[in-house]
């Protein structure tokens, strides 16, 4: 007798996704669909779509969803959540709505402590308009608004989300993670979870970043992106958990240490 070992979540609609081939951001989908799942929170959740790569997300969450401006999910989030605090409130950004036009809404929505969840895909340019210099873009990194390469003089350097919200007090737990590989699928979704699960406790504000796939602009195949993320992405923005105070036992309200 054969066994369904795999499936559609529940949270994710049966349509099909326009990301191009390789992308991540389809799996990044997947993972925050099964976790709600997992969680059992699929009634309490309130997901905000950004503009950018995941402007359709709402066609693809079976969960309740609200189109933010640009730049504005945790603004938004911050209003619903204070608004509906039994909801469970996340917002799904990319590089350029979170650190360019975004970033003072998520700086400050973080700096707050805000018991909001923040998925953030850095893709390293804009996916969505041509491949852009996004803020996330490297040195030497050649995209169509850097042909030569991101260059320090012109360009300034590249923004390290994690890095800076790391030392904001009112952040509780943040994490950067990857989709490139299963074992990185595997230990995205525990971020993930634990994120939500933050959350749930009233821990307070919590980020994901994802190091996300962009074959299309990156001029790469599918598989040579995922090994692009490896062997030079991540030297640039390293793997690995930030900030973790969720076992401090800090509420929200309570003063940040």
């Amino acid at each position: 007798m054969s066994k369904k070992v795999f499936s559609r979540p529940r949270s994710l609609k049966e349509a099909v996704f326009h990301y191009c081939p390789g992308c991540g951001h389809s799996i990044a989908h997947r993972l925050v669909a099964e976790v709600i799942d997992e969680l059992d929170i699929r009634s309490r959740v309130i997901g905000i779509p950004p503009a950018g790569c995941a402007v359709l997300a709402y066609n693809y969450f079976d969960v309740d969803m609200i189109e933010a401006q640009h730049g504005r999910g945790p603004a938004t989030a911050t209003g619903i959540k204070r608004a509906r605090p039994d909801s469970i409130v996340f917002s799904y950004q990319g590089d350029g709505d979170l650190a360019a036009i975004g970033i003072a809404e998520s700086l400050h929505a973080a700096n707050r402590g805000e018991n909001i969840t923040v998925i953030f895909i850095n893709n390293a340019c804009y996916g969505m308009t041509g491949g852009q210099m996004a803020p996330t873009t490297m040195l030497q990194q050649r995209t169509t608004t850097t042909p030569s390469g991101r260059n320090n003089i012109l360009d300034g350097y590249p923004v390290k989300v994690s890095e800076i919200f790391s030392r904001l007090p009112g952040v509780t737990y943040l994490e950067r993670v990857t989709v490139n590989s299963p074992a990185g699928v595997n230990k995205t979704k525990k971020a993930i979870k634990k994120a939500f699960r933050c959350q749930i406790d009233g821990l307070g504000f919590s980020l994901i970043e994802i190091l996300s796939p962009c074959p299309t602009n990156w001029k790469l195949s599918p598989v040579d992106s995922c090994k692009w993320i490896d062997d030079v992405m991540s030297k640039e923005f390293p793997l690995g958990v930030f900030k973790d105070n969720t076992g401090a036992g800090k509420k929200t309200g309570e003063a940040a240490p």
